[in-house]
């Protein structure tokens, strides 16, 4: 028989399940915030930032101010914010790279949102072998209930605790599935769908050019399509009880049912080289997708989401790359490769204004990363020279607000958070405190 602790005794043991019980809980699950950035493109995806309501986006007088910066390794990763930790990939040399320039290990790693000091890092070896553009890792990790999840550029797929970096599950998707990597490796975030499955766009062999992991484990549900992989991560759409998986690859844009992968409609769309980047649009009952040679194209769909019409395609003013286009009130605004950022019509497609190559100077490969403010007609426009530019956006034309510098060439994804915002290169990461208007007296 088990002695019967005495009442001093069983106190603390309740206490101690009590305290061990809510540090699990907040372990498994952080409760989510305005604050937070959990993934590519902010909550939900939709590239807005829920500024403070006293925000200063008019810089003459008082400039963004430097918090913190940390040395970080070279990566396109973006970055993610959750609860006071930061989360980004980059690549570090390993003892194999000395001897091959190709070897080396990616790693994830988190700091602290207010200081930058380091929490942790996990780091796993990637060989680079005919992967373009080599120098680390692409994707925004994704935070969900207390789990960072992220897809490295030649397959890894990982799973780790979000509070301490612990490891819960990784798949090789290369090794085990025979995933094909394209030429400029894996890109597209892993998306959390129903708090269960993991979507990634991988091009596992065969039929898997889109498959869903289950969050718990990394046991594969369903694998879906022939296509190889692009760079775009699907988005899930939903219109009244109806939910779908949209995803653009190479050679098509399709539309899936979450529930099994099953293919529900298909539109081609062959883009050279490969590179559908940008993640489809799904606004007012169409898809826009964004392509670099190809031009834009955009398509109807039912109300039940299983039919899907071309409504208009467009090459000569409407070519992305890797840019984000914003939507709002009618209208699209999106970094052309020759015009610079461009209104159109989404509806009819027709182009209201460029702007000349302000905001960011014409080159073979622009990019600017486009973050609604609240729902206001101002941007946050982080562009590849490491700017971040304040502007308007409406249909009558662009104008500039504010301009600062915050990190050097870059084309990684920045993340607001508050009156914070963190950016990167390949050689820091940076925090920046954005000015706020003072209240005046009564």
């Amino acid at each position: 028989m088990l002695p019967c602790p005495n009442p001093p005794s069983l106190f603390l043991l309740l206490i101690t399940l009590i305290c061990s019980f809510f540090s699990a809980v907040s372990t498994a699950q952080q409760p989510s915030s305005d604050n937070d950035w959990p993934r590519w493109r902010g909550p939900g995806g939709a590239g807005q930032w829920k500024a403070p309501e006293n925000i200063q986006l008019d810089w003459a007088n008082q400039k963004p101010e430097l918090v913190w910066k940390q040395p970080i390794g070279a990566s396109y990763s973006g970055i993610a914010v959750v609860g006071n930790q930061i989360f980004t990939m980059d690549r570090q040399a390993n003892e194999q790279t000395s001897e091959d320039a190709l070897a080396g290990n990616e790693r994830i790693v988190s700091f602290d949102r207010q200081t930058g000091r380091k929490l942790w890092d996990f780091s796993y070896a990637a060989h680079y072998k005919d992967l373009d553009y080599n120098k680390g890792p692409r994707v925004t990790p994704t935070v969900h209930q207390g789990r960072v999840y992220t897809l490295g550029a030649v397959g890894h797929l990982t799973c780790l605790e979000a509070q301490t970096g612990k490891m819960l599950w990784q798949r090789d998707l290369v090794a085990e599935e025979k995933a094909k990597v394209p030429m400029w490796g894996f890109a597209g975030s892993p998306l959390v769908i129903n708090d269960t499955q993991l979507i990634v766009h991988a091009a596992l062999q065969p039929n898997g050019c889109y498959a869903a992991f289950d969050c718990r484990d990394g046991k594969e549900i369903w694998r879906s399509g022939a296509d190889p992989a692009g760079y775009t991560a699907p988005v899930l759409i939903k219109n009244g009880e109806h939910q779908q998986l949209v995803g653009w690859t190479p050679k098509h844009v399709v539309g899936m049912s979450p529930l099994n992968g099953e293919i529900q409609w298909k539109i081609p769309y062959e883009v050279t080289y490969g590179v559908s980047i940008a993640t489809p649009l799904y606004k007012q009952g169409h898809i826009l997708v964004c392509g670099y040679w190809e031009g834009s194209k955009l398509i109807k769909l039912s109300d039940d989401l299983q039919q899907a019409e071309l409504v208009w395609e467009e090459n000569e003013y409407l070519r992305g790359l890797m840019s984000q286009p914003l939507h709002r009130k009618d209208h699209v605004y999106l970094l052309d490769k020759q015009h610079g950022i461009v209104c159109f019509n989404l509806i009819t497609g027709k182009v209201r204004w460029t702007d000349k190559n302000q905001l960011t100077p014409r080159g073979r490969n622009p990019q600017a990363t486009l973050v609604w403010v609240n729902n206001s007609e101002h941007a946050m426009c982080l562009n590849a020279e490491g700017e971040l530019v304040v502007t308007s956006l409406r249909p009558t034309g662009y104008n500039e607000i504010s301009r600062h510098k915050l990190v050097d060439f870059t084309w990684a994804h920045p993340a607001y958070s508050g009156d914070l915002v963190f950016a990167r290169d390949d050689e820091k990461l940076v925090c920046f405190r954005i000015p706020t208007k003072v209240s005046s007296s009564k």
